[in-house]
């Protein structure tokens, strides 16, 4: 069954959701100039899972308001921290948000909630990174496999979006938000990725990690081109630990 919204509205709301995004909506103008590009790449309709990088606590409010202003209403995938949060968690749970209570036994139920909210009709967001970037340049790191798996499974559409600008409001694991500076935040939205080679085969760990990859490389094309440089070569991969942070990249020729 698809999820028809009010008249007016972006597909995939309800109260809660709305009333998020009147309180979010002005702030994220006063703090952000934006640049949104790709926005025909974003379906206005049925199941999609929009993937991105990450590179500020405040990402996905920014995200959120890329896609709610081009017609969806995305469903996230957090840390169940946040949903413990007085009031806001209460608002992002009415609003239904995914917790995500990693290193249990329960961390697979948010797939099967994911897949259900797929099954509806709705816009999943993803990061498949897990939390922000420890790259020292803010390039996108080594990812888990949730989103290969998910992605497989559903068979859905997956749009890669490319996010750069927002950590100049709010700096990579800071909680002060900079109000004295509007900074431009660009968002790139790329055409869908193909798991179709994949399909039937989520139980191969291998297949998994390779999926994964690709979807990571796509994201980091889009954001070379936003940040008109080149990517590292080297990824860097959080969990190995001695392995250094990656931090010379080329600037692109022109």
């Amino acid at each position: 069954m698809h999820f028809e919204p009010p008249s007016g509205y972006p597909l995939g709301t309800n109260r809660a959701f709305r009333f998020g995004a009147s309180l979010v909506i002005p702030i994220l103008k006063f703090l952000t100039k934006r640049s949104w590009k790709g926005v025909e790449n974003l379906p206005k309709s049925g199941p999609v899972i929009v993937i991105s990088n990450h590179l500020s606590y405040l990402d996905a409010l920014v995200l959120a308001h890329f896609l709610y202003a081009n017609g969806r209403a995305v469903r996230f995938l957090g840390k169940e921290s946040v949903f413990k949060v007085p009031v806001i968690g209460r608002i992002i749970a009415s609003a239904g948000q995914i917790p995500v209570a990693r290193e249990s036994d329960r961390a697979s139920h948010a797939l099967d909630s994911a897949l259900d909210l797929l099954k509806a009709g709705h816009c999943v967001g993803i990061y498949p990174e897990g939390t922000l970037t420890r790259d020292q340049n803010l390039w996108p790191m080594v990812a888990k496999t949730g989103i290969a798996r998910l992605a497989i499974l559903s068979k859905v559409p997956v749009i890669p979006v490319a996010q750069w600008g927002d950590q100049n409001s709010l700096a990579p694991y800071s909680k002060k938000l900079r109000f004295w500076r509007r900074s431009r935040v660009t968002f790139l939205a790329g055409t869908p990725l193909d798991f179709s080679k994949w399909y039937g085969k989520e139980g191969d760990q291998a297949v998994l990690t390779q999926a994964t990859a690709y979807a990571m490389a796509e994201i980091t094309k889009l954001l070379a081109e936003i940040r008109g440089e080149c990517a590292p070569d080297e990824i860097f991969d959080p969990h190995n630990s001695d392995l250094p942070k990656v931090g010379n990249f080329k600037k692109k020729k022109v």
